[in-house]
């Protein structure tokens, strides 16, 4: 099999790695937002939108920090496992030089 048609291929087998890594990530990340959200408030659970107990401040503040955290989180991952894919195959899994879809 040729450099090419490898490169061709390596991104729909690399979907389910992918789908893996994120699911990974994803839990990865809510265990650091709790973990974070612990240390700042001092409380298990952030809070909700329709939580008619908390303030807006509190609730954008809780929303911000837990997108910025998935966001760095899915960003590593994503990094890692394409790194890691390289590595081993020599093909970058992502068929454009944008990378997600």
């Amino acid at each position: 099999m040729s450099r090419k048609q490898k490169k061709l291929k390596l991104p729909l087998a690399y979907k389910p790695v992918g789908f893996v890594l994120s699911w990974a990530g994803g839990a990865l990340a809510g265990l650091a937002f709790q973990k974070t959200w612990m240390a700042i408030r001092h409380e298990e659970d952030a809070p909700d939108a329709l939580d008619r107990d908390r303030g807006w401040g509190e609730i954008l503040l809780a929303a911000a920090l837990q997108g910025a955290i998935f966001a760095v989180v899915r960003s590593a991952v994503d990094r890692s496992g394409a790194k890691a894919i390289e590595r081993s195959t020599g093909v970058w899994p992502s068929p454009t030089e944008s990378g997600r879809d």
